[in-house]
């Protein structure tokens, strides 16, 4: 029998601290619990404690230990043992611990309320810009290409890499960056000041302007970020256009806004 993905276990225990499975699957949930209540258990120890027979247990620690969520170890030394080899014990992983509730959204807003009251709008708008810059200086090594195209490509595998799950996806006369998930999400939708030095970032590191058509934070089901495509550059190799995007992107920026201007008017 399986249970649920770890994605559904995390979404439905972060949202009603209690997993909504039957049978093997609560049971295996309750091995997990006990766990992370009383810290590192043998095998017989949670047989006992949970009432199952050692071979259900085993087979519920071998499952848990496939997805991630326990880790099996040695025993500690103790300074007397008694004859045979201590049991193993298992604890729970890194990736464990978080498919239980936690309170770091709570605590980030409140840092950040704190800051405001205490600092003002700008001081907020300076730590959006540091986290943002830090971001940028993660993933610009790692966004090369001599097309916007490729580019973007290359954002968006930065971006997973970094919990963003994000792709492109073609969007008239240039591409669009589809982050389907936002670690910040609940935070940003208080404090909008993190989306807009996130954007600012991706101008940075794609050397371009972008427009952000949609967030998370704001109700929508993806952050979409709009790169548009810049004019070609006529008797010039994609390497020299490459060349001079890195070395004065102020212009590249230039030019893709007035182009996103003349679009806009011939809409209207």
């Amino acid at each position: 029998m399986s249970c649920a993905p770890a994605a559904r276990q995390v979404a439905e225990i972060r949202h009603t601290g209690v997993v909504k499975f039957d049978g093997e699957c609560r049971t295996r949930d309750a091995v997990a619990r006990q766990v992370l209540r009383s810290g590192p258990q043998t095998a017989a120890a949670l047989a006992e404690t949970l009432g199952v027979s050692p071979a259900a247990i085993r087979r519920h620690l071998d499952a848990l230990v496939a997805d991630g969520l326990l880790v099996e170890r040695e025993p500690r030394p103790v300074a007397r043992r008694g004859r045979g080899r201590p049991a193993r014990t298992y604890a729970l992983t890194d990736e464990g611990r978080a498919v239980f509730p936690h309170a770091y959204d709570d605590l980030a807003s409140t840092a950040l309320r704190y800051l405001n009251e205490s600092g003002g709008a700008d001081a907020v708008a300076a730590f959006a810009a540091h986290r943002a810059d830090r971001l940028a200086e993660v993933i610009a090594p790692q966004v090369s290409g001599r097309t916007i195209a490729q580019r973007a490509e290359r954002l968006a595998g930065a971006l997973t890499a970094e919990g963003y799950a994000a792709s492109t996806a073609p969007s008239g006369v240039g591409v669009q960056v589809c982050q389907h998930h936002c670690p910040v999400a609940h935070v940003a939708a208080e404090f909008p000041e993190l989306c807009e030095a996130e954007t600012r970032a991706f101008e940075r590191v794609l050397g371009t302007y972008v427009q952000r058509l949609a967030t998370i934070a704001h109700g929508d089901g993806v952050c979409t970020t709009h790169v548009p495509q810049p004019p070609s550059q006529s008797g010039r190799s994609g390497v020299a256009t490459e060349h001079r995007r890195v070395a004065a992107p102020g212009r590249e920026v230039q030019v893709a806004r007035a182009m996103s201007a003349r679009a806009k008017s011939k809409e209207t």
